[in-house]
């Protein structure tokens, strides 16, 4: 065993070339949540070349999932990549940027998705020398709530799985660099939409309108105090009105029209769940109260989303154990949480596991833009590094 731990930066390098251009097709072919017909398909055919793997087509023709069963008893492991694109609008310059107008992959889900693969094809080379089965889980729709992790797990893709793995790119930390930690990662995600209905008129005659716009302002003032006001201190919480609409078709046209309704949205973050049930009652009461005194009414509705992201110690412990193992200690930070939500706590409700961050940052080629920017793209050095930390986390969680 030992010796094929040592021959795993060979076996990366041999296929580097390979992997990289499994991550421009990806990058060039882009496709959104709930669409990644050509995407997964290109998946599939894929790990179907590479021998000694069961794939299958667990939910709709969007997610792929992969059976190694090795030829020595023991544990079920899973690793997991997402899979689709953002409608952003790609501003790099590169030859393979999106051929698909509007569509982009902006968060690093083409490289997860070609490591992946490049993990599945050399440890299908190795079957002989696992002990238990490793499954690999190319999930869709991890940007879009309700996410695609939800329909992979009720089609039984975590059955028997006695460890889950994740990991994301992070343009934020160093190419070389790699972040894991215990406890909370991501926060949960929740949305809310609120209408203001009050009573339209002519801007010259307010005292003859129930001014919605008016009483919007209000309403998103006051739902600061939740954070400030209503909220312990040691519990994080971020809740943000970040969309108003006043209805106006023309914009040129609403000098002078005090508007009928205003609607308004945002997000409410938290790693406290039990904080989060909390929060529609709150916000509820302060939109009655508003909108009550100014003769208003409104329409609220609060969407419940992801759950937050919390490592398991143990196995966090194991993966940190590994990562140092191959990066050295001075290359493995302890990853700090923060607030962008991930659909991969779904996995983490049917078995312990940990999420952990691949550096993908590199200022001398310029590569500087956080995820979701248009002219976001990944240093490819990266991708090496994550297919090494996926396949000895394999041999270190499976013995």
């Amino acid at each position: 065993m030992r010796a094929i731990l040592d021959d795993i930066a060979g076996f990366v390098e041999q296929n580097k070339e390979e992997m990289v251009k499994w991550r421009r097709h990806l990058h060039q072919n882009p496709e959104l949540s709930f669409h990644e017909e050509e995407t997964s398909q290109f998946v599939y055919e894929t790990l179907q070349s590479f021998g000694n793997l069961e794939v299958t087509r667990p939910t709709t023709t969007t997610s792929v999932m992969v059976r190694l069963v090795g030829e020595h008893p023991g544990e079920t492991i899973a690793f997991r990549a997402d899979m689709d694109a953002l409608p952003i609008q790609e501003e790099n310059t590169f030859e393979f940027v999106s051929k698909n107008p509007g569509v982009m992959h902006a968060c690093g889900h083409d490289g997860h998705t070609a490591m992946l693969l490049c993990t599945a094809k050399i440890l299908s080379g190795l079957k002989d020398q696992i002990n238990g089965e490793i499954r690999f889980l190319f999930q869709h729709a991890e940007e879009l709530p309700p996410g695609g992790a939800i329909q992979m797990v009720e089609a039984g893709v975590m059955d028997g799985v006695d460890k889950v793995i994740g990991l994301h790119l992070l343009p934020t930390m160093e190419t070389g660099t790699l972040a894991v930690d215990s406890g909370p990662m991501q926060s949960a995600v929740d949305n809310f939409d609120i209408k203001i209905i009050g009573k339209g008129g002519h801007g010259v005659s307010p005292h003859e309108t129930i001014d919605s716009l008016a009483i919007a302002s209000q309403v998103v003032s006051n739902l600061q105090h939740i954070v400030s006001r209503n909220t312990d201190p040691f519990d994080v919480l971020a809740l943000s009105v970040t969309k108003i609409n006043s209805g106006a078709v023309d914009s040129t046209a609403a000098y002078n029209v005090i508007p009928e309704t205003i609607e308004l949205g945002g997000t409410v973050r938290s790693f406290n769940t039990e904080l989060l049930g909390t929060i529609p009652n709150v916000m509820e009461r302060i939109i009655k109260g508003i909108t009550d005194a100014h003769g208003a009414t409104y329409e609220f509705q609060y969407k419940k989303g992801y759950l937050p992201v919390i490592n398991d110690e143990q196995v966090s412990g194991q993966v940190r154990e590994s990562l140092i193992e191959v990066f050295g200690e001075e290359n493995v930070q302890k990853a700090k949480a923060i607030m962008p939500g991930e659909d991969f706590s779904v996995f983490l409700q049917k078995a312990p596991g940990t999420y952990f961050y691949v550096g993908d940052g590199n200022k001398e080629k310029g590569m500087v833009y956080p995820l979701h920017h248009p002219r976001y793209t990944i240093d490819e050095d990266a991708l090496e590094i994550g297919v090494k930390a996926f396949i000895n986390i394999a041999f270190k969680l499976l013995k």
